[in-house]
C-alpha cells in the first residue's frame, strides 16, 4: 500500500472514522492508486499533494464527518467561554504583576502614646499603674497587599496555562481546512 494511503488513513482515524468504514475507503484508494499508476499516472498527478485534506474532504464527501464550515460560521462556534475565562486571567496576571512591580498600595501604620506632653492627665499619685510618660513607637511602611497579589499572580498564572491547554485541545479537534 502506498505512503498515500497510509497517511489517509491516518487522517481517517483522527477524524474518529469507523474502523470498518476506514479500510473499504482505504481499499477502494488503494486499488484506483493502482490503477492510475498502471496507467502511468502518479499517485500526486491523480490525487493531489495533501493526504490529509483529500481523505478528509472524501470522509465529508461520504458522510462520515461534517463538511467543513465557512470561515464566518466557524468563527461564530468559538468557544465564548472559554474567550472571557483566558481574558479575565490575562488581566487579573497584569494587575497582579503591576502592584508587585510598583509595590503599590502601600500601607502606613504607626502607633504613638502621649503623657504630659501638653494634655492634662491625673497626677502620678493617682494613677494606679505609676507616672504615665510620652511614648512613641516605630513608624511601619510596607506592601501589605503583598500577599494577596502573589496569590492572584500564580493563580491568573494557572489559570492562563489551563487556557492554552484549552485553546490547544479545541484547534486540535477541529477537522482540517477549518480557520479560526
Amino acid at each position: 500500500m502506498t505512503d498515500f494511503v497510509e497517511q489517509c488513513r491516518l487522517e481517517w482515524r483522527r477524524l474518529r472514522v469507523p474502523d470498518e468504514l476506514a479500510e473499504e475507503m482505504a481499499t477502494d484508494l488503494a486499488a484506483d492508486v493502482a490503477e492510475a499508476e498502471a496507467e502511468g499516472v502518479s499517485a500526486e498527478a491523480f490525487l493531489g499533494s495533501d493526504p490529509r485534506s483529500f481523505a478528509a474532504s472524501w470522509a465529508a464527501e461520504r458522510g462520515v464527518i461534517p463538511a467543513s464550515p465557512s470561515p464566518q460560521t466557524a468563527r461564530r462556534r468559538r468557544p465564548l467561554a472559554l474567550v472571557a475565562f483566558t481574558t479575565v486571567a490575562a488581566i487579573v496576571l497584569v494587575f497582579a504583576a503591576l502592584g508587585l512591580l510598583t509595590g503599590q498600595p502601600r500601607a502606613a501604620l504607626a502607633t504613638t502614646v502621649s503623657g504630659t506632653s501638653g494634655r492634662h492627665l491625673p497626677s502620678p499619685a493617682s494613677s494606679p499603674f505609676g507616672p504615665l510618660s510620652a511614648t512613641h513607637h516605630v513608624l511601619v511602611l510596607g506592601n501589605l497587599a503583598a500577599p494577596i497579589e502573589w496569590i492572584l499572580l500564580v493563580f491568573a498564572f494557572v489559570a492562563l496555562c489551563f487556557a492554552v491547554w484549552l485553546w490547544s485541545l479545541w484547534t486540535r479537534s477541529r477537522p482540517p481546512g477549518v480557520q479560526g
